[in-house]
Order: C-alpha cells, then sequence, then structure tokens
C-alpha cells in the first residue's frame, strides 16, 4: 500500500512511518520542512495547503494525520483549519486521523471534563474535541477513522499486543509504537470506517 503521513517526524508520526516501514508498505513522509526519513519519500508540505493535500490523497491508499494544535501558545484555530482542509481534499483516499483521548468518556464524563484533567493539556484536548466533531460532520464520501490513544502514550516497546475499545478507555496507557500497531492494523483491516475507536496496552 502507499501510505502517507502528515506529521512524519513527531512522536507519534515517526513510529506509525517505521511500522508502515517495517511491514513494506510505501511511504511518503510529510514535514514542514521536509526532513529526510530513511526509507520514504519525504516531502515538505502544509497540510492546510489544499491543492497539495489533494494530489497526495489521490496519489495514496492512505493519508495518516498525525499533527496537533500548537504547544507552544500558537492559535488553534490555524490547525483546525489545517484539519478542516484535509477533510474537504481527502476525498479518494483513507483519512486516518491521531486523535487525543480528551474525548473519551468513562460514566458518561469525557476525560476532559473530568475535575481530574490536567490542566496543561486541557487546551489541546479541547480543540482535538472540535476537530472530532467536525470532521463526524464530513459528507458520507469521506472515508475516516480516528483512532485515540490512552489517557497516557509516550515511547517505550512494541508489544504487538493492544486493546481496543469505542467510547471510554481500553486501558490508562499505550506506547507509541504500539498505537502505531492498532493504526496499522486498522489501515490494511478496516475494522473502524467513519467512526472513532481506542487502544491501550
Amino acid at each position: 500500500m502507499k501510505i502517507a503521513v502528515y506529521g512524519a517526524t513527531g512522536m507519534v508520526g515517526s513510529q506509525i512511518v517505521n511500522e508502515s516501514l517495517t511491514r513494506g508498505h510505501q511511504v511518503t513522509a510529510i514535514s514542514r520542512k521536509g526532513a529526510e526519513v530513511a526509507g520514504t519519500v519525504s516531502v515538505a508540505a502544509d497540510q492546510a495547503d489544499g491543492q497539495t493535500f489533494a494530489l497526495i490523497a489521490k496519489g495514496h491508499d492512505a493519508v495518516v494525520l498525525a499533527t496537533g494544535p500548537s504547544r507552544t501558545g500558537g492559535d488553534h484555530a490555524e490547525w483546525l483549519a489545517a484539519m478542516e482542509t484535509a477533510f474537504s481534499n481527502a476525498e479518494g483516499t483513507r483519512l486516518m486521523i491521531v486523535g487525543g483521548a480528551g474525548t473519551l468518556m468513562i460514566d458518561g464524563v469525557r476525560l476532559l471534563d473530568s475535575p481530574g484533567f490536567p490542566e496543561a493539556y486541557k487546551a489541546e484536548a479541547t480543540t482535538a474535541a472540535l476537530a472530532l466533531a467536525a470532521v463526524k460532520e464530513a459528507p458520507e464520501s469521506l472515508d475516516w477513522t480516528v483512532l485515540a490513544p490512552s489517557p497516557m502514550i509516550q515511547p517505550g516497546e512494541r508489544t504487538g499486543s493492544y486493546s481496543v475499545a469505542k467510547d471510554s478507555p481500553a486501558g490508562s496507557s499505550i506506547s507509541t509504537q504500539d498505537y502505531a500497531v492498532a493504526m496499522l492494523d486498522e489501515i490494511e483491516t478496516p475494522a473502524h470506517r467513519r467512526a472513532r475507536f481506542t487502544a491501550a496496552n
């Protein structure tokens, strides 16, 4: 398969690239600066560039969005606009979105609305929730899937083993490596089309 990854040099995106290459897929690694990523076709592109996004979408079986809003005080509206651009230009390919855990629910309450949710991540989680709401309103022709991580995601080891759930956390944590395994399993064997699901170790 031909897989394009926006945010290919990030903590999660880089693992999705690695897992894709390990499985023998052709990978286009996309970052704003076009950083060279071994084993891939490395491209400099901004997700907000709709014309380029449409060309990439047409040339790939799946496009992964492993990007996120600014964590350094930048305007989150810019990222939301870039997500909307992706939604509007992805027809003809499978759109895989790295989601946030904040919209997962426990006892009917979103994690981001729970008393113990870290204040430092609330703005990012709230913005990610807006992106999820937006893609749910996309036309039926858009083939999208959102994979939300566990409440904790960090580099670890690739075990190849994970559990999945739909609206509530499947567990408390997942390694970025096993998150990538779950993402590639979904790309290769679709089970959550036009839906959000989550994975945990």
